[in-house]
């Protein structure tokens, strides 16, 4: 959703019980880390603000965009978790790669929610210019890390009341 429509950040979490017993795992890019680190940033601070401990939040790196799928994958089948963000930047470039990376990924954060009982979030930039991966990471358009985070808390919530 284009955040000039709505910002995640806008949605009530008041009604989200049980936030410090919430589980994190974080796969972030190393890829244009001056973008991710930002992002990571975020996330990590909107979960803490919301409640969500620390110790309960884990972050792992790996070295490219089109990696966040198997990185998300490894954190799912070994680690006790309630949510799985990733988080990546890619940006065009004069060749096709940006189409067959960002497709990869997508399908790939796809698949992995269709098959896991745990919710991964979508957290790749994709973006034409430097610019807008700036203007979404901290700059005029907000951090997309912060939504992020939100919507994991809200997945994670969704997922609970359904196992009640």
């Amino acid at each position: 959703m284009a955040t000039a429509y709505r910002n995640l950040l806008e949605y009530d979490l008041t009604s989200v019980s049980n936030i410090e017993q919430m589980k994190f795992g974080i796969v972030v890019s190393e890829w244009n880390s001056h973008i991710t680190g930002k992002l990571l940033e975020g996330t990590v601070e909107t979960l803490k603000k919301h409640g969500a401990k620390p110790e309960n939040i884990l972050v792992k790196t790996v070295p490219g965009s089109f990696e966040l799928t198997y990185g998300a994958n490894q954190l799912l089948e070994s680690c006790e978790l309630d949510a799985v963000i990733v988080l990546g930047c890619v940006i065009k470039g004069d060749t096709p790669h940006f189409d067959y990376v960002c497709m990869g990924v997508t399908q790939g954060i796809t698949q992995l929610n269709a098959s896991s009982d745990v919710p991964v979030i979508y957290g790749l930039i994709t973006a034409l210019t430097m610019e807008q991966a700036e203007d979404r990471s901290g700059g005029k358009l907000g951090n997309k890390g912060d939504e992020c985070a939100v919507t994991a808390i809200k997945m994670v919530d969704f997922a609970w009341s359904l196992n009640k």
